[in-house]
């Protein structure tokens, strides 16, 4: 009688799949279909009252105004302090250790922070006053800033330990035989490290991005929800539960989606342009 054998790697890759189908796939196509329900009218009112409605179109450009400068500017403040780190320390392992605090908090902590130390009638503001170094109370919160700033510390951690591992992971052997040749510094960041680190820079960009664009706590707690920081997460959550209409919020949901996918499709077909080419240069 002749015995089956079945493959382990089928064996792991079959429940994997399942899973993915399971979290992903299904919530995706129910979401999908359900934006094509909506309460009243055609299958594409929802989506027609999205992209015409005054309060509800500008949600997009509101939140790419936060999501966008915050990645940016958590790239700008991680590459030069992660290539600065590359040499394993004691040091690294203390900051990476002390990074993972702002992670653990989660955003609500640090909104709640911030409101302590950098609200109108925070720390900081009564400290300045005591000094006479500002008149007034000093607003970093329920505005544009306190949202960008929040974004800015909960990311950070995140996207500078991305970095720190794809520096790290670069073979020194390679900045040593620029160097050989006559590089300079500047010269083996910029030909060496710089374009081998440009997959992993628009990795870390992609997950920092869709981490800052679903941005709704820090929206809420030290943004003007109703004003200037009403971005689509809110606008979902107010048609799902406050105007309970499950299909809008599925539309505005979908919507989301679309524009995190453009983003996202755009700075991997920039990487591209950067650079392509057959080298990896990880150790060993």
């Amino acid at each position: 009688m002749k015995r089956w054998r079945i493959d382990p790697v089928v064996m792991l890759v079959a429940p994997a799949t399942a899973f993915l189908v399971l979290v992903f796939a299904y919530p995706f196509l129910y979401g999908l279909l359900l934006s094509f329900r909506p309460l009243e009218g055609g299958w594409n009112a929802n989506y027609v009252r999205f992209f015409s409605s005054d309060r509800l179109f500008p949600t997009i450009g509101t939140t790419l105004e936060l999501a966008l400068p915050a990645t940016v500017i958590n790239l700008l403040l991680a590459l030069p302090l992660a290539y600065r780190m590359r040499v394993t320390s004691r040091y690294q392992k203390w900051v990476a250790s002390l990074l993972v605090i702002p992670i653990s908090l989660g955003t609500v902590m640090i909104a709640d922070g911030m409101l302590t130390y950098l609200g109108p009638k925070g720390w900081l503001s009564q400290v300045l006053q005591a000094l006479h170094l500002y008149d007034g109370p000093i607003h970093l919160t329920h505005n544009y800033a306190g949202v960008l700033l929040s974004l800015i510390i909960s990311g950070f951690p995140f996207v500078f330990l991305l970095v720190l591992s794809y520096v790290t992971g670069i073979d020194p052997v390679l900045p040593k035989a620029a160097a050989t040749l006559g590089a300079n510094p500047w010269q083996q960041f910029r030909h060496v490290y710089l374009p081998l680190l440009s997959p992993g820079l628009a990795m870390a960009f992609c997950l920092a991005f869709v981490q800052a664009f679903s941005v709704f706590p820090s929206a809420v707690l030290l943004g003007a929800p109703a004003g200037p920081t009403r971005v689509i997460s809110i606008a979902a959550y107010e048609a799902a539960f406050e105007q309970y209409d499950d299909s809008m919020a599925a539309c505005a949901a979908m919507v989301m989606g679309l524009v995190q996918l453009a983003v996202v499709s755009a700075a991997l077909f920039a990487r591209r342009l950067f650079y392509r080419g057959p080298v990896v240069g990880g150790k060993g």
